[in-house]
């Protein structure tokens, strides 16, 4: 049984990275917040 990845807008990446950037909450709350996985952030 296959599952189907998810696929993400630029939109969606970019207000990812911005709020990581501003460095008010950890990368795993953010990823925890938004349901991806933290390693995703990281990269």
């Amino acid at each position: 049984m296959s599952t189907k990845r998810k696929s993400y807008s630029a939109y969606f990446k970019a207000k990812l990275v911005l709020e990581v950037l501003e460095g008010e909450k950890t990368i795993n709350e953010i990823a925890s917040k938004y349901e991806v996985l933290p390693v995703s952030l990281k990269q």
